[in-house]
């Protein structure tokens, strides 16, 4: 009787025990969830997404920047793409009044930030406070390519990268510097020897696979999955630099090269002359720059930019490049208006167009349209007495960002075949005695304008 009556209490007590806890499942299910909301990813309002290891990794690295003053600002063309589809609404966004993860929770292996390198007050400080959050930071640095040009200071480092990973999630903060053209420049992320080749995807990364340039943007601060992050004022315009922001330098080593074996000539008259000719391309720049007209140095211009980094003195002339598809029938007058008459157009728009300006001390502005067949490009040539028509053959080619005479401008990305098309394997040899109809290794001649077409494609002032 007695181990009978031991047996129903431990029943009863197990019975009591169970009921007990099914009530604390049913009362936190219908009563604390719905009060406070039914863990993270649903805490404070229903909030949707906030436990994402993406999320998560973000708003640790923006209470980073903000707790050591590092104005870092959103690069990532996933999530300024997602933000630019919604922009007006998520620029009126309260801080705290978003309910569901939309931006950053999205699925990937990065985030990039970008910081201007010249703001940044406490490097050190900041990488210890990273890894006491719990980030493992790798840092990327190379030589700073704007002291190529001076000796003593040439293979100085500057970082360029820097890639923080949280958990499954790595921030990419992208170090830009100041160049003398007034942009923004970025490095290209080469990985040293004893780099871990698996701690990220490096693969993946949208910034680094070259150096870039890219245009100072004007900053705003916006709340994004609620965190306080700054983006460009103009996601739009940041977006279309990306595809196209490669960059390029110039040779400084071979230029050096080339004036131990030939020596500059510093005469009063080549140093007006380069004077003159470089406030022309930067009054040129800017006027296409105006009419959204993409153009590169082309011909001597280019061969002086990658020969020896330099206007060559001799040349006379500024040459330009503009693919015909970027023409405007305004160009003209917009050039005339700046204080740049015309001083000839030959060809027309469909066929062999080229254009002339004349600029102050005598030095001319030549501008060149290239048409595009289905292996190569070229440009045409039309000698005014006789009206015979030239075509200058090049192998197709897409454009790059450099810095020239302070500024930044476009070249062709494949600049030596560029050069090799319009000046033979001999570039490197300067070649005083020019004929634009013989000279060149890619000229072939291109028939006769009618005698009833002249005076439209043969104008001269």
């Amino acid at each position: 009787m007695s181990r009978i009556n031991k047996n129903v209490i431990l029943a009863l007590l197990t019975l009591t025990s169970s009921a007990f806890l099914l009530f604390q499942l049913y009362y936190y299910k219908h009563y604390i969830s719905a009060k406070n909301g039914a863990g993270v990813s649903k805490s404070k309002g229903n909030r949707i997404g906030f436990d994402s290891t993406q999320w998560r990794a973000v708003k640790k690295f923006v209470m980073l920047t903000s707790s050591q003053n590092v104005p870092v600002f959103l690069i990532d063309p996933l999530i300024l793409e997602l933000i630019n589809k919604d922009f007006e609404q998520v620029k009126n966004i309260s801080h705290g009044s978003t309910s569901e993860c939309k931006f950053f929770c999205v699925p990937r292996d990065f985030t990039a930030f970008a910081l201007r390198y010249h703001l940044w007050k406490n490097e050190e400080g900041w990488f210890r406070t990273a890894e006491n959050m719990g980030f493992q930071c790798l840092k990327v640095e190379s030589k700073d390519p704007r002291l190529d040009g001076i000796d003593s200071l040439s293979g100085t480092e500057i970082p360029l990268h820097y890639i923080c990973r949280l958990a499954n999630h790595a921030i990419h903060l992208v170090v830009f510097h100041e160049r003398s053209g007034n942009y923004l420049w970025h490095g290209h992320l080469r990985l040293k020897g004893r780099v871990d080749r698996k701690f990220v995807p490096f693969r993946k990364l949208q910034f680094g696979r070259y150096p870039g340039a890219f245009d100072r943007p004007e900053l705003q601060q916006i709340t994004v999955d609620g965190l306080e992050v700054l983006i460009p004022k103009d996601p739009v315009h940041f977006l279309e630099e990306i595809p196209h922001s490669r960059f390029i330098e110039c040779r400084y080593k071979e230029a050096r090269a080339f004036f131990q074996q030939y020596l500059d000539d510093n005469t009063v008259e080549a140093m007006a002359f380069r004077k003159s000719a470089k406030e022309l391309l930067q009054l040129a720049a800017r006027t296409l720059k105006k009419l959204g007209v993409r153009f590169w140095l082309s011909s001597g211009t280019c061969l002086g930019w990658y020969r020896q980094c330099n206007i060559i003195p001799y040349s006379k002339d500024v040459d330009l490049g503009i693919f015909i598809q970027d023409y405007k029938s305004d160009i003209i007058s917009a050039f005339q208006d700046v204080g740049l008459p015309l001083k000839h157009k030959f060809g027309k728009v469909e066929d062999s167009l080229e254009l002339s300006f004349q600029g102050k001390d005598d030095v001319k502005l030549d501008i060149f349209f290239f048409y595009e067949e289905t292996d190569h490009m070229w440009n045409g040539g039309t000698q005014a007495k006789t009206g015979k028509k030239f075509k200058y053959l090049f192998p197709k080619f897409t454009l790059c960002w450099t810095e020239f005479v302070d500024m930044k401008i476009h070249v062709p990305c494949e600049t030596i075949d560029y050069i090799e098309a319009n000046y033979g394997k001999t570039w490197k040899i300067p070649v005083k005695t020019w004929d634009w109809k013989r000279s060149p290794p890619n000229v072939r001649p291109n028939g006769v304008w009618p005698i009833s077409e002249w005076d439209e494609v043969i104008q001269l002032y």
